[in-house]
Parts: structure tokens; sequence; C-alpha cells
């Protein structure tokens, strides 16, 4: 078999695997049942012939205008636009695709991919079941682009002719590089070391269990704050988002304006822990953490911040403290976090009864969800810029992806214990439960998000594909206290990450909290540069009086264990097992 035809399989078999990696939890137990929606469509057709006709006539007559325009032209010209790529579709932008062979590909490639979405468009199903094959479409659809393949994406074909094939045998070694990681990689993670250039903010583990390490910084200012400020990240990725370069880190950020700054830094799972609860994440982790923030600093109460999950976990903690009869914060500040989970976006799609079963099958007898699953199902809600965009670059072009610290700590993830997964999966996306009060027990009282009723501020950002901003919304009728609600520019990561030196982006305020979202940003101002600034004012008044700066880290309560960043957020996730990750492993 010679080089050229194993580097075509190479790359047939690594777009197969990426489809089912991205497709797997809508494929593994009770995803899609394609025989019942082929049966259903059958049926659909049968009842309404006239309206399925029109589609397949319309996309008939489109691909013969097409062919018909490239049978007519003078050689060496391009067919005549039939169909064009949508604006903000970058896969086709550049000029070797405007040769005659590879505009007529791409054409037929965009109607091909209109008829199959119409087709999903029009089909009657169940509500759950068509998303679920709008999400299947979508991803087929993707995958099958002829950019995505070496001999049909014109940019690698003139690449590799002009380094007489160095590209595609580059590209063959990132590949195989890859295998072993699970995923494709979306950044030079040889730019970026954890303790070197990243996490560099200067502190001190000061107290660790097996759940968490605690993290207080050293202070940057004489003077600061007498409450605290407890920082609670997100427990599916690594802390580090919020103390990523100097000059991006909230956490220093918040550090310069005198406020003592502590994190929690949440273990990658072992499979010994795979049986922890979530509960026991509120109880040895959350709780814990208050705990010892407050008595570090000799403080009744302090000011907490929760990111995404570790919104969701501050919350719940913070309402089982209500239900003890304990008011331990004087503020709440909510990033991108979901508490009402009615509308979860994308996300709904891989989650119902039957892949919650499933899961719960899996982890009856502990285990860890391991990290490249979660990566790879956040990356395929946009496949294009997350997963094919970098196939084209490392693999057909050979190229090593740019330097992006955001990107390597999306590629840093974390295990989960399989029980307390699980449990978040069923009772927060599936069933809701945290919304309505005392419907769930944790730590053994009943929880009312409605008894937290310290004053909040809430940030979500627009375009947030993860937590959607309606949501987040949603979120603000179900606490207590009084709410501050803002809504940022971008997603879910640069829109928290917008650091205030930039003065880049915006953000939307309106006092009034209506019940209508969509009637709360009509009546909102935009305001330029970073909400950081906003925040920082708004936190002020809830941080007490001055007083010295700690001299060293602990308080004189506990002992300095190791410097920041730890050991707990250097740990990396394993290679995944042979059904695991994107593209599975070397045999």
């Amino acid at each position: 078999m010679n080089e050229d035809t194993n580097a075509t399989e190479a790359f047939s078999t690594l777009n197969r695997r990426l489809l089912e990696g991205m497709l797997k939890p809508l494929l593994d137990g009770g995803g899609i049942d394609v025989a019942e929606i082929f049966k259903s469509l059958a049926a659909d057709v049968t009842h309404d012939t006239g309206r399925w006709f029109e589609i397949q006539d319309r996309y008939h007559r489109k691909q013969l205008e097409l062919w018909g325009s490239v049978a007519a032209l003078p050689a060496g010209r391009a067919p005549a636009p039939v169909v064009a790529p949508e604006a903000g579709d970058r896969r086709f932008r550049a000029s070797e695709w405007r040769e005659p062979y590879f505009d007529y590909l791409v054409q037929s490639y965009l109607l091909r991919a209109q008829w199959l979405h119409e087709v999903v468009d029009n089909a009657k199903l169940e509500p759950h079941a068509k998303k679920k094959l709008i999400f299947f479409a979508r991803q087929m659809v993707d995958a099958m682009s002829p950019a995505n393949f070496p001999w049909s994406n014109p940019e690698a074909l003139k690449l590799a002719l002009e380094t007489r094939g160095e590209s595609l045998a580059l590209g063959l070694k990132n590949f195989a590089a890859d295998l072993d990681k699970g995923l494709v990689s979306m950044t030079d993670e040889s730019a970026f070391e954890v303790g070197r250039n990243l996490a560099v903010t200067p502190g001190a583990v000061v107290f660790e269990n097996d759940f968490f390490q605690l993290i207080q910084y050293r202070p940057l200012t004489d003077t600061v704050y007498e409450r605290p400020l407890l920082m609670v990240p997100p427990c599916i990725n690594k802390y580090y988002i919020l103390d990523l370069q100097p000059e991006n880190s909230f956490v220093r950020f918040a550090i310069e304006r005198g406020h003592t700054v502590f994190m929690v830094s949440w273990r990658n799972m072992p499979a010994a822990m795979g049986h922890a609860t979530w509960d026991d994440y509120l109880e040895h982790g959350v709780l814990k953490a208050i705990a010892v923030s407050a008595e570090i600093c000799g403080a009744e109460k302090i000011n907490a911040l929760g990111f995404c999950v570790g919104g969701t976990l501050l919350a719940s903690a913070l309402a089982v403290l209500r239900a003890r009869g304990q008011e331990p914060i004087a503020s709440l500040t909510l990033l991108a976090t979901m508490l009402d989970f009615s509308d979860t976006g994308e996300l709904s799609v891989f989650v119902d009864e039957a892949y919650v079963s499933k899961r719960e099958q899996d982890f009856a007898n502990g285990g860890v969800l391991h990290g490249r699953e979660l990566a790879l199902t956040f990356a395929s809600l946009r496949a294009n810029d997350l997963i094919w965009h970098y196939v084209v670059n490392n693999y057909l072009k050979g190229r090593t992806p740019e330097p992006f610290d955001l990107l390597f700590w999306n590629m840093d993830s974390t295990n989960l214990p399989g029980t307390m997964y699980v449990y978040y999966v069923r009772n927060m996306y599936l069933e809701n439960n945290l919304r309505v009060p005392g419907r769930l027990t944790m730590c053994g009282v009943p929880v009312d998000l409605g008894k937290v009723d310290a004053p909040a501020y809430v940030l979500a950002t627009r375009e947030d594909h993860i937590v959607p901003w309606r949501t987040a919304y949603a979120g603000t009728r179900l606490l207590g206290g009084k709410i501050r609600f803002v809504l940022g520019a971008s997603g879910h990561i640069a829109g928290v990450v917008n650091p205030a030196s930039r003065n880049r982006r915006s953000y939307w305020l309106n006092e009034r909290l209506e019940e209508d979202p969509e009637r709360w940003l009509a009546g909102a101002t935009s305001h330029p540069g970073s909400w950081w600034t906003h925040w920082s004012a708004w936190i002020e008044s809830y941080g007490g009086g001055k007083v010295a700066a700690p001299g060293t880290p602990g308080g004189g309560y506990y002992n300095e264990i190791e410097p920041a960043p730890g050991r707990y957020v250097k740990e990396r996730c394993g290679p995944p097992g042979p059904a695991q990750g994107a593209m599975g492993r070397r045999s």
C-alpha cells in the first residue's frame, strides 16, 4: 500500500472518528433512534407527498442550474454563483476556492447542505427528537465539507505541491500526536505552562483535602477590605481561567483593588473518587472553602463569586447554609451561571431520560467521566470553529496552531466523579429541580434559593452558547436578595475574561428587572468597555472597612502547604479509554 493511499485512509478514518466522537452522547444509550426517525419520516412523506416533492424538485433544479452554468463556461472560468456561503463562513474564503472545479465543489456541497437542513426542518417529529435530528444533521454537514479532505481542499493541495509533500507529512505527524490526547490541538501547547506563564499571581495553598486546594493570594496593596473574596470556578475545568496571564487575570484585577482573594482549585478526580457526590462537593468543597476563608481573615462574612457550574455549586451551598440558619456572605457574584435550567440551549440536545438513565447505569459502581468527553461535547456546539478549522490547519496543512491562552485552558479539562455528574444532569438539566423550593435535599436539609438573600451581581454574556443569557436572567427570579443583572458582550469565556485595561467590547445595564428578558434588554443602556470596572465599583460597598494587608498566608491558623498554583491544577487528564475521546486511541 503506497503512502498516498495510507494518507487517504488516515484522513478518512480521522473524519469518521471525529464525527463519531461528537455524536457519541447522542448515539450512546437512547440517543437518536435512527430507525424510528426514518419510520416517522417515511410516514410523513406518504402523508404529504406534495411538500416533499417540492423540496426535492427545488434541490434538483438548483443542482441542474449549477451544472448548466459549469457546462456553458469557457475553460478556466468559475461557474456563476447559484448559492454562496453564509457571511460568517470562513472555510472557503481563500482565492484557491474560486478556481472552477473547486468553486463547483463548494456550491454543490452547499446545495446538498441546504437540502438536508430543509428536509430536517420540515420533518414532523416530537420536538426533542427533532432537535436531536437537527444537531445530528448539522454535524454531518459540517464533517462532509470539501474543506476537510486533502483531495478536495485546493489550499492543502497547493501547499502540498509547494512543499513537495512535506505539509502532508507534517500533518500526519500532528495527527499521530493528537491521537494519544484524544482531541484535536487548538493551540500551540508548548507555548504555555501552568505556573510559568499561566496562573502566576503570587499566593500559597493554605488548605487542601481530597476535593480541592484553597489558594490565598498575596496582597498588592498596603490595605485590604476586611471581608475576603472567595472565587468558586467550574469543576469541569481548571480554575486558572480566572488567572491566565497578568494582563488578563481577573484574580490580579481584584487583588489590585484591595481584595484578599481566595481561590478554590478543584481536584482532577482519580478513579478512586468516582463515588463522590454533589453533596460531597458542597460539604467538603464550597462550604469548607467559605469557612476557612472567613477563619483566616477573622471575618464574620465574606464576599463570594461563582463561575458557570461553580456558581450553581455556590448558590446551592449558600441555600444549605441558610437552611442551617447561617448567613456567611455579604454579597454574591454569579458569572455565566444557570440556576433555572428551563432553557439550556443546544446542550439540551444531549440530555433526555434515556441518556441520563444510561449514564446512571454506567456509573452505578463509581468511575469518572473523562474530561475529554465534556470537552468534545462543548466543542461540537461550534464544530466548524473549534474542530474542523484545526483539522484543516493542523493535519491537511501541517501547521502548528497559534498560541492562545484561552484555548490552552479549554483543552486542559478535568475528570468528574460519575456519581456527581449524573446527579447534576438529572436534577439540573433534565428535571430542573433546583428552582423549586424544597424539592431537593442537599447535605441533609431542603434547599430554597429564595432564602439566599444577599445582594447579588449576576453577569450573563450575549453570545453564550453554553449558558444562554436569557436562562441566566431567569435565575434572578429565584434569588431572594437585591439583584444587579449585567449583560456582557461576546461569549461564555471571552465575555467573562474581558480585561478592563484593554477597554474592549461593552455591557448593558437596566436597573429594572422585568419579567421578560427581552423587555429588560429593550430598556437597557449600552456602556463601552469591560464589565470588570462596573463590578469593582459595585462590590466595594460590601467589602467592609479597610485593614492592614496580611503579612503571611493562612492568618496564623493554617500553614503554607506549597506556593500557588499548587499541585491539583497541574494534574492533567490521562489518555481517554478506548471508547472515549474524539478519535479513540492508536492500537
